[in-house]
């Protein structure tokens, strides 16, 4: 073999060498990195679920219900707070309530009175701020199916202008209902089963006019009024912003950190927008994961896909008996909840 082709066939050799090298460099650059199995990402469900609530069932599996096409009220069912199934929904057409004509349904109430699961909802027309009114359904189990009561109570029966977002509180053995939108904040006792107003209760006034979708969560000593400011419908223009008042009784004062009343319109900012998510506002309950992690559910517009209103989750962490999320604006992306 002459001089000439022995180095020719060492260059072809190199050559291929490096060829196979840069193959090999090159998948493994390429290779997308490995998913973190213990994170989720906001929107925890890429679909509108607006004024989320939640409870627990009996079987440790989480529901939540949520204002929808606003024809009826979505179920959904996780066992670990971020991979959600659709369940079905409270109402068929067929049972669907009928106290306003041509009313929507919005804004969900879920809770475990006695041995029944009770939804209280809203009852509207946009803009009927004296016609709308809230109602009550029950179920034994919360994925249906539910019975519907019909009318608690509407605007023009109870004198509360705009009674919409209903909030019921089991406290001492006496139950009540908190509601309002924007017209201030009220509360009233309910009858034992939660289906209607205790006879001879009346109603009281616990916050300001700047608030709805009033959530109260108790800790240590303190009750924790949250609830939604600003325009919650209006796209990338939606300006809702979760709050927060604290109180050493149910019914009030609720004070901001610098004693501030929430009567006067005065509390503290929980969670705000940012650059991916505007609209952050009506929370659902406070619930707890295995390792007594507090998660709460809201919903947001996102900057990217602006067309509804998502399903947002983020933990709400406690500094000095006052809470928060971290950085005060939705997570992208965050540690999952503990269920092990």
């Amino acid at each position: 073999m002459s001089v000439h082709h022995s180095f020719k066939c060492l260059l072809g050799c190199l050559s291929l060498i490096l060829l196979l090298i840069g193959c090999r460099t090159k998948e493994v650059t390429t290779e997308p990195p490995a998913t973190d199995l213990d994170a989720y990402q906001n929107p925890v469900v890429n679909k509108s679920l607006p004024d989320p609530t939640i409870v627990k069932a009996e079987d440790g599996s989480f529901y939540l219900y949520a204002t929808e096409d606003i024809r009826n009220v979505p179920i959904h069912r996780s066992s670990d707070l971020v991979n959600w199934e659709y369940v079905g929904t409270v109402f068929t057409e067929a049972t669907r309530p009928t106290f306003e004509p041509n009313g929507g349904i919005w804004a969900p109430d879920i809770s475990r009175v006695n041995d029944k699961y009770v939804l209280h909802y809203s009852m509207s027309v946009w803009g009927g701020e004296w016609t709308c009114g809230i109602g009550v359904a029950t179920a034994d189990h919360p994925g249906g199916p539910f019975t519907d009561h019909g009318k608690l109570f509407r605007s023009n029966e109870i004198n509360v202008q705009n009674s919409i977002d209903p909030f019921f509180i089991e406290e001492d053995g006496a139950k009540y209902l908190f509601w309002g939108s924007f017209r201030g904040i009220y509360a009233i006792e309910l009858t034992d089963d939660a289906l209607a107003i205790k006879p001879g209760a009346e109603k009281r006034r616990v916050a300001g006019t700047a608030y709805e979708g009033v959530y109260i969560h108790k800790r240590n000593g303190f009750y924790y009024l949250f609830a939604s400011i600003g325009s919650c419908c209006e796209g990338l223009n939606s300006t809702y912003t979760t709050v927060v008042g604290r109180s050493k009784s149910l019914f009030g004062p609720y004070l901001d950190k610098s004693g501030g009343s929430m009567m006067e319109n005065h509390h503290e900012t929980v969670i705000q927008k940012n650059q991916k998510f505007v609209g952050t506002g009506h929370n659902s309950e406070i619930v707890k994961d295995h390792a007594g992690q507090n998660w709460i559910f809201y919903h947001a517009v996102s900057v990217d896909n602006p067309q509804g209103r998502f399903l947002m989750m983020d933990q709400v962490k406690w500094k000095d008996d006052w809470p928060y999320v971290e950085g005060g604006t939705p997570s992208l992306e965050a540690k999952k909840p503990i269920f092990d």
